[in-house]
């Protein structure tokens, strides 16, 4: 009689499937039970649950960005512009033409794909630092747009957008507006993960890891890295439109190189080319401005006189932080999980 013994596979299904393990499928289920309770049990802070719906936001827009660079190898400097299309395309076909907010979202997705792949036409052509400076100006290009094509954008005043509604529901509030971002992000990150478990997500690796050899075994080159960007903008632009809805009112200043450089952060922080990486990189860097925020507020009834000494450098700090962090910690906030859950396997039998 044959006993089973650790975790194999015996069909090419188990082998391919996204949780392997039942221990797996029991922890992802109890997260997502936790983040539904979530709202719940911080139903009185409006504070927390703006801070949860930044981050389930960002979280989309980050994918998209990880599509691009860590999968695909293809830099971008102009991701927050790009959020910037959908958030402005959902405002103005909702206000102009009165359309629901899910047709709303899908055109938004649609444009900034379209845009995306026009700006990413460079790409054939140019890579690493060249491409940087090409999205860059994708990035200027488009703050210009913004300000200026007063008709659409509402120039530097604005854009007022209505909240989001589904079936009469409106989504109003933080505590409301928490389930729909949460239910989009969920399925960002199950269609980030197919993604690259497809032929075109292999097809990108192939181009991120050598792309000439990519080229000779067959990969089209133009063809997948416009894929990609068309890919990564479409989630830049739910997530632009996602925000639109949620803040209220969008100008351009939301959308400038700052935020850009801020999802590279996300990516690089949490982990190139990982799905659960690019989302605790997300956590890090939304949540990192606010416990400095935390810590100059509780020193201000205590040492008055370094709070705004304090106030000065916490830009500076988060500076710092990020640096040390990329030293010390370079593969990303996912190696160091890893590393985590290497060690309790083992445990207490490490050799």
């Amino acid at each position: 009689m044959a006993i089973k013994c650790g975790v194999f596979k015996t069909t090419y299904e188990d082998d391919e499937a996204i949780w392997q393990t039942k221990v797996s499928k029991f922890w992802i289920a109890a997260l997502i039970v936790l983040l539904i309770l979530f709202p719940f049990v911080f139903q009185g802070s409006k504070y927390l649950l703006h801070i949860a719906d930044s981050v389930l936001i960002a979280i989309i827009a980050a994918l998209g960005l990880n599509i691009l660079t860590g999968f695909t190898g293809q830099i971008s400097l102009g991701h927050g512009a790009f959020i910037g299309v959908g958030a402005y395309a959902s405002g103005y076909f909702m206000n102009q033409f009165g359309l629901p907010f899910f047709a709303c979202l899908l055109i938004a997705g649609f444009i900034t794909a379209i845009v995306g792949m026009v700006f990413g036409i460079p790409s054939l052509r140019l890579k690493g630092l060249y491409l940087a400076i090409a999205t860059l100006a994708a990035q200027v290009i488009l703050e210009f747009v913004f300000i200026r094509w007063r008709s659409v954008t509402g120039g530097s005043q604005g854009l007022l957008v209505a909240p989001a509604s589904i079936g009469g529901f409106e989504f109003n509030s933080e505590f409301k507006f928490y389930f729909l971002a949460l239910a989009f992000a969920i399925l960002a990150v199950l269609t980030a993960k197919n993604i690259v478990r497809t032929k075109p997500g292999r097809a990108f690796m192939a181009i991120r890891d050598r792309y000439i050899s990519a080229e000779i075994i067959g990969v089209p080159l133009f063809q997948y890295k416009l894929l990609a960007f068309g890919i990564s903008s479409f989630f830049a632009g739910v997530s632009g439109s996602l925000w639109a809805h949620y803040i209220g009112i969008i100008t351009p200043e939301h959308f400038n190189v700052v935020v850009s450089i801020q999802y590279l952060s996300m990516i690089i922080i949490g982990g190139l080319g990982s799905i659960y990486g690019t989302i605790l990189g997300t956590i890090f860097i939304v949540l990192l401005p606010e416990i400095l925020r935390a810590i100059s507020g509780s020193l201000s009834s205590s040492y008055p006189i370094l709070i705004d000494i304090f106030n000065a450098l916490r830009e500076g700090i988060f500076g710092l932080v990020i640096i040390m962090f990329l030293i010390f910690e370079p593969d990303g906030l996912a190696h160091r999980w890893k590393m985590i859950k290497n060690y309790w396997k083992l445990w207490p039998f490490s050799y």
